[in-house]
């Protein structure tokens, strides 16, 4: 019942979380909508604005290259009929020395205009003709022949090249008019399109916010009835818990009794068999006298299966027999130091784990100088408040074994290190000994369990007192290790070893 209210709350929340993220989604898509038509509108305008400033230019250049044409008719025409006065000789110079500057620089406005640019060469031509019959005339009138330039003045009244430049002037303004009218359209048209957006945006953006607030209203509804629901649960939890955690400790307790119990009455019938052991070793040094003094005396009675027994198949018999008890009394030490170990109250108290680490090396300082190992601490090893006893033994263990497995090609070199993780202190021993098979990770923590060589004593119960004592602790030990790599254990656990833990 607990499992499924949980497993349909997880469900309700996922499906909205799922809902309120496709909202946002579509909120941001909108967002982004807005933004890239604001930028599009924003890159159109600045263009529009642009183009408006340059056709301005072009009609102030129009206007300027008009302005000097007029003013040079009007000048050569004062001079005309006032030779004596130089003033309209001046204007008339200045006029047309600034005309082909003017000229120029409407051509280069009107570069990117086909219809401008046929306007300009027309104009050009027109100019060209007009400059050189004015040039023409203003000569005449310095030189003193008035009737000639008069006469040339009123032949060229005769054509219309003055007007056609007018026409000419007045096209190119036209044109300029309506390339402003048509970017005018273009604006208005950019900006409709992006108050348009604005308002597709507006409206998405009001509709999302209605929709979550919708949703988060109800489910806002749904969580204090879940809520309400998780508290009952919880308290039904909490018996459950503290009666588990009963039956867990009896359990444990039970099991502790009983490898205690059955240990020591192992030892019983162990003692007996290393007794009568002794007395069949004892029977057999007598027995071997005898047959030697048969040998001797009556080698006829003698057999050599009697020989055989007597001398060598009982000595080798015994001596197996006394391997395997001396074996099973180690094995039932460990089991006893285990179960003694489970039975320990923990203590915890601030470790100076740098500390440690140094009178572990001195501990094992005679070893160290056979073997030529070293052990050294990587950086600051971090705060612990834990049980030290247990910390020591785990430290220990995983140091020994790592002098003990070494690589036979070099020097054991032994790293501890720690550090920080969240809520968590991590411990690591980190060797470059023969390594361990990645198959036998977890096999070497289990009981009377080994891997590799067999080549040096032990019983396979170090590393599983180790894993038993860091479960004890609330942490966690793993291992990562190659053959022919050393291998690194890492100790996981809380900071502070707390009143729960320790029970």
């Amino acid at each position: 019942m607990a499992g499924e209210r949980g497993q349909s709350f997880a469900a309700g929340e996922g499906k909205i979380g799922r809902v309120l993220i496709g909202f946002m989604a579509i909120g941001f898509l909108a967002l982004i909508a807005a933004g890239i038509a604001a930028a599009w509108v924003t890159g159109e305008l600045a263009r529009h604005s642009q183009a408006v400033s340059h056709t301005y230019e072009v009609e102030l250049a129009i206007a300027d290259t008009r302005r000097l044409i007029e003013q040079g008719e009007t000048t050569r025409r004062g001079f005309l009929l006032s030779p004596e006065t130089t003033s309209f000789l001046d204007s008339y110079t200045d006029a047309a020395n600034a005309l082909p500057r003017f000229a120029k620089k409407l051509r280069q406005l009107t570069y990117d205009n086909p219809r401008q640019q046929s306007n300009v060469r027309k104009l050009e031509q027109q100019l060209r003709e007009l400059v050189a019959l004015r040039t023409r005339s203003v000569e005449l009138i310095v030189d003193g022949r008035i009737s000639e330039a008069n006469e040339l003045f009123q032949a060229e009244l005769s054509s219309t090249r003055l007007g056609n430049i007018r026409k000419i002037f007045d096209a190119m303004a036209r044109e300029e008019r309506k390339l402003l009218a048509s970017r005018d359209a273009q604006q208005e048209r950019s900006l409709n399109l992006f108050y348009t957006v604005l308002a597709v945006a507006g409206i998405l953006l009001v509709a999302v916010a209605l929709a979550s607030l919708l949703v988060v209203v109800r489910y806002t509804t749904d969580l204090a009835q879940s809520r309400e629901q998780l508290q009952q649960l919880n308290e039904s939890l909490e018996a459950i818990v503290v009666d588990r955690t009963a039956d867990l400790s009896r359990a444990n307790d039970e099991i502790q009794r009983f490898a205690y119990i059955v240990s020591h009455d192992l030892r019983s019938p162990l003692v007996n068999v290393m007794g009568f052991t002794a007395e069949l070793e004892a029977a057999t040094a007598a027995l071997r006298e005898m047959v030697q003094q048969v040998q001797q005396d009556a080698p006829d009675l003698l057999t050599e299966d009697a020989r055989l027994a007597a001398q060598e198949d009982l000595p080798e018999a015994i001596g197996f027999i006394r391997t395997s008890t001396q074996k099973m009394d180690r094995l039932i030490n460990a089991i006893l130091a285990l179960s003694r170990q489970g039975r320990r109250v923990l203590a915890p108290e601030l470790l100076d784990l740098t500390r440690m680490v140094d009178q572990i090396r001195d501990s094992m300082a005679h070893r160290l100088d056979e073997t030529g190992a070293s052990i050294e601490v990587d950086g600051t090893l971090p705060r612990l408040v834990s049980d030290r006893v247990a910390i020591e033994q785990i430290l220990s263990n995983l140091i020994e074994n790592a002098v003990k497995y070494r690589h036979p090609d070099r020097p054991v070199e032994v790293q501890v290190s720690g550090g920080t993780a969240g809520d968590r202190v991590w411990i690591t021993v980190s060797d470059n000994g023969r390594g361990i098979d990645p198959r036998d990770h977890e096999r070497v923590f289990d009981l009377f369990r080994r891997s590799g060589a067999q080549d040096q004593p032990g019983e396979g119960i170090g590393l599983a007192h180790v894993r038993a004592l860091a479960y004890r602790l609330g942490g966690t030990i793993t291992l990562r290790s190659a053959l022919g790599e050393g291998a690194t254990f890492r100790l996981s656990l809380p900071p502070t070893l707390s009143l729960q833990e320790k029970s």
